[in-house]
């Protein structure tokens, strides 16, 4: 499985995974199988607010899922569109989230849980 988190600064599997998707400024690549944490500059960290391009930012990598504190919804509708699962970040790092995810324990992030705007209510600092 390959997955994508958004971090704040590139540590490999130790980053901490950043509260929000869009403006993530790199994410950590990670491929279960080949057990490789890959960094990835966020190619869209300067959109509009809600203009998000969420297969532009990770640089049209081929993935299976996305792992971060917060997204807004034309981010996860874009992913989901793709064939991307979206989860919610329950612990602070890559590894312990990777490790979460493997035992089916990471919440997955649907259209509900999407971010509004950054005036509050999405449960995230921006």
């Amino acid at each position: 499985m390959k997955v994508c988190f958004a971090v704040q600064k590139d540590e490999g599997i130790n980053s901490t995974v950043y509260n929000h998707f869009g403006s993530a400024p790199i994410f950590i690549m990670v491929d279960t199988e080949l057990d490789k944490a890959t960094p990835v500059d966020n190619k869209d960290k300067d959109h509009v607010h809600g203009a998000c391009n969420p297969v532009m930012a990770i640089g049209g990598r081929n993935i299976d899922a996305v792992v971060v504190g917060g997204i807004g919804a034309g981010a996860i509708r874009g992913l989901n569109a793709q064939g991307i699962t979206v989860y919610k970040s329950v612990a602070q790092s890559v590894k312990e989230n990777l490790d979460l995810l493997k035992k089916g324990q990471l919440p997955e992030l649907t259209m509900q849980h999407a971010c509004g705007g950054h005036q509050g209510g999405c449960g995230h600092g921006h």
